[in-house]
Formats: structure tokens, sequence, C-alpha cells
């Protein structure tokens, strides 16, 4: 009975790992910039007064901080460098493999305003942004110097190791 109870419990959790959504997002507008795993843990870069930048990571209901480009406290001691024999490894992803991966994201909002600074430049390529506006996502060019970009990506872990199985 409590091996069944296991067993059920067991597949349930890996059942619930492997759809589970992973969300990317990325708006420089408000400064997001995030990777949600929703329900169980969320990486989110935000900017930090003396450090430039730092990483937060939420774990359920605790929050855990890094900062990245903090430099690392010597105690006055060199270390030496030692050599080290690298070995290669001989695994390679194919770029079918690499593109089949890519692939298997898909892009649940792209929203691009852009200004290039030259008036030319912008007016060649409104007619690529209508065409765009058309079939993919929504794009606008201004003429006021303002650049925003927001992504929204969301995958599955099943669809990449399923991109990784198919030949």
């Amino acid at each position: 009975m409590f091996l069944t109870i296991f067993l059920v419990l067991f597949l349930l959790i890996i059942t619930y790992l492997l759809l589970i959504p992973i969300v990317l997002f990325i708006d420089t507008a408000t400064n997001q910039y995030y990777i949600h795993l929703k329900g169980l843990a969320k990486v989110s870069i935000e900017g930090h007064k003396e450090e430039l930048l730092k990483i937060k990571l939420k774990i359920f209901f605790l929050n855990f901080y890094f900062y990245p480009l903090r430099g690392k406290i010597n105690s006055g001691k060199k270390k030496k460098h030692q050599k080290k024999d690298i070995k290669k490894s001989s695994k390679k992803i194919n770029i079918k493999t690499g593109l089949r991966v890519l692939k298997s994201f898909k892009v649940k909002r792209l929203f691009l305003d852009i200004d290039t600074g030259n008036c030319i430049f912008n007016a060649k390529l409104y007619p690529l942004f209508a065409f765009l506006n058309y079939k993919i996502g929504d794009f606008n060019i201004n003429f006021e110097g303002r650049n925003k970009m927001m992504l929204y990506i969301q995958n599955r872990p099943l669809y990449i190791i399923k991109s990784f199985i198919n030949i």
C-alpha cells in the first residue's frame, strides 16, 4: 500500500516537472528580466546601487541574492596557476538538434519599438515592420528616440527533451 502511494506521488511529481511551463521574459521599458518556472522558482536580474547587478533567486517562499560582478577578496597570497589537462568532450550538439530545440520555444508576445537615429533608415525600415506586424508580432518605428523591447517566450521541459530524442 505504501509503495503504491509512493509510486503514484513520484509519477505525479515527475509529470508535473515535465509539464511545468518555463517562461523567459525580457522588458526593457520596465527593466524586468527573468526566467520563471511556474510554481517552483524564479530567477530575475535586478539593478543594484553599489554592485551594479544582482540576481534574485526565489524558490517557493525563500529569496536568495547573488552578486555576480562582486570581486573576490584575496588574503594577500597569490595563487599559483597549475596546468591541467583539459579533455574535450566527444559529445557535440548538431545544428539540427539545436534548431529543433529553438523551434520548441513558443513566442507568446514580441513588441519592438525602435528609433535608429537615422530618419532615412527609419523610413526604409517602415515597410518591413508593417509586413512583420501582419505576420509575426508588434513592431513599431518611431522618430522620437525611444527604444523598447518586450519578449515573452514559453516552453516546457517535455518539449526540450523531445527535441533531443526525435531524429
